[in-house]
């Protein structure tokens, strides 16, 4: 059994310093497998750890009072939705 592993760098950042650490994704290849599905399986993976979101989260500072706001007026619509539901 053949497996399909990428090495992902993550940081976090404590107080005063910052730490690297690695975590690996790891997808098990069937025997006679196709390839491609073991690729799109990967791709999951690799879309659920969040890398790419935080990637660009962190390439533009944004202040907490806009991170704030814009969860509110999200709360706001999803309130709106639930109670055009009903």
């Amino acid at each position: 059994m053949r497996s399909i592993k990428k090495i992902t760098n993550f940081a976090v950042q404590n107080r005063n310093n910052t730490f690297n650490y690695y975590k690996m994704i790891i997808v098990p290849v069937k025997e006679g497998e196709n390839i491609e599905r073991a690729l799109k399986k990967f791709k999951r993976k690799f879309e659920k750890t969040g890398v790419v979101k935080e990637l660009r989260r962190r390439q533009q500072f944004e202040k907490p009072s806009v991170t704030k706001r814009e969860e509110k007026m999200h709360a706001i619509y999803v309130q709106h939705l639930q109670q055009s539901e009903n």
